[in-house]
């Protein structure tokens, strides 16, 4: 494999766009609003501003379960941020989540708006706001929210880590791919084991921790993102892919990963949602020949 030149740090870095590899139009040091756009509302008090990543998926996901499980006011729109094109930096966006990542949610439900960013937090909110896919019991609370907050912090080292270097960086580095991918297959054995003996990350019951997670190490085990599967030998953690599989039947699941799509499948794509009846029949038929 080929190997950069020796780097030496110098003594005050500034950025250099030649390195930035496929990101490098929206990288920044920098944050705020770049130009002046405002976000477009709908006729929902959810209003939910995302893409299709793993993390954006976290919540359409969740969106899709409350609406399945009954809570009407669950009822949201759901505008495509397109990220590539530095949608994020817009004056509107940057209201919404100061940090200028996806997904951001505005719940325009009482008479004072409430933003939300973060995926995690927003799943939270949700899930205290409608009494659902979080549980009351303390023990079990505390162990759903220990795993969210595990994914949280574990994720990045997939994404950021493992994903950039493996598959978008400019530079094919072994150091840090052989660091992430040491790293990425330690987190893949750590649910391995935990579901083992656990239909779920809580037990039995399907929270938002699973929510949180499937759209990141479940897909992943679907070798669906980074193209890494065989690399990674992900077909070996069998309890995560049954686990995976679990959830990837489920309807409220399979809606949720079509919701701010933009890429792939033009079938699976449904780039905004404003209402249930946007999930057509042919559009459905599709999802369950897929399943």
């Amino acid at each position: 494999m080929d190997q950069p030149s020796a780097y030496i740090p110098p003594k005050i870095w500034t950025p250099n766009k030649e390195n930035g590899g496929r990101f490098a139009n929206i990288n920044r040091p920098t944050a705020g609003a770049t130009h002046e756009k405002e976000l477009p509302v709908g006729r929902h008090p959810l209003q939910l501003y995302s893409l299709a990543t793993p993390n954006g998926v976290k919540v359409t996901v969740m969106l899709e379960e409350l609406l399945a499980a009954g809570h009407t006011g669950a009822e949201y729109d759901a505008w495509l941020i397109r990220i590539n094109e530095g949608e994020q930096f817009g004056s509107g966006f940057v209201a919404v989540n100061p940090n200028s990542k996806i997904p951001a949610l505005m719940d325009r439900s009482s008479g004072t708006p409430i933003r939300i960013f973060e995926s995690g937090a927003i799943l939270v909110y949700l899930a205290e706001k409608f009494g659902a896919f979080l549980p009351t019991e303390p023990a079990k609370r505390a162990e759903c929210l220990s795993w969210l907050f595990w994914q949280m912090g574990s994720a990045p080292f997939l994404g950021g880590g493992f994903g950039h270097f493996y598959a978008y960086a400019p530079t094919k580095i072994e150091y840090a791919i052989d660091r992430y991918a040491m790293e990425v297959k330690r987190q893949l054995d750590v649910l391995d084991q935990h579901l083992a003996h656990n239909t779920y990350l809580v037990g039995d019951e399907y929270t938002i921790a699973d929510m949180a997670t499937w759209p990141w190490y479940g897909i992943l085990t679907l070798g669906e993102i980074y193209g890494a599967g065989e690399f990674l030998q992900v077909h070996t953690y069998t309890n995560v892919l049954r686990w995976t599989k679990l959830i990837a039947e489920r309807p409220a699941a399979q809606r949720g990963r079509m919701v701010n799509r933009a890429m792939g499948d033009p079938a699976m794509q449904l780039r905004e949602r404003h209402e249930a009846s946007d999930f057509d029949t042919k559009t459905q038929d599709k999802l369950d020949a897929k399943t």
